[in-house]
């Protein structure tokens, strides 16, 4: 099965806000409804050690690594937060660990993501961004030093 790589996940989403036309109140509901389709996370995982660091809402988030790919999951306890980070789940989850490293998230500002999150909203999506990052960076390293 070929999946689906970080720009085409990105352009799915870039088309599916395109179809909002610009409409802030839209773009909020559509973020609060994918982040409800977002696989709820164990209560057992929502645990300091899962904490992104950086966000005002609480964001859990749990990696699994699966060969050369990561697995993320991951929850909020807020609508929007959620709905932010199940963006990045959908398009980072089951991709290989350098592609995450190496990933230009355009679709953010494609989608004008700054005119319907604030900027505290948009610090905690950077530190989402940047602990995605961090874990396929350890994840490298450890696929490295069992390599050689």
């Amino acid at each position: 099965m070929q999946k689906s790589s970080i720009n085409a996940r990105q352009d799915e989403i870039i088309e599916a806000f395109s179809l909002l036309d610009g409409d802030v109140e839209m773009a909020s509901f559509y973020l609060m409804e994918l982040g409800q389709k977002l696989t709820p996370l164990p209560e057992s995982d929502k645990v300091e050690e899962n904490l992104v660091k950086g966000c005002q809402s609480k964001v859990w988030l749990k990696t699994e690594l699966d060969q050369d790919r990561i697995r993320f999951s991951a929850d909020s306890n807020t609508a929007i937060t959620k709905g932010l980070v199940s963006l990045l789940v959908n398009i980072l989850s089951d991709q290989k660990v350098d592609d995450i490293i190496h990933a230009d998230l355009y679709f953010i500002h494609r989608i004008g993501m700054d005119r319907f999150i604030g900027t505290q909203r948009s610090n905690g999506f950077v530190a989402m961004i940047k602990q995605m990052k961090m874990y396929a960076i350890a994840y490298k390293s450890k696929i490295e030093s069992k390599a050689s």
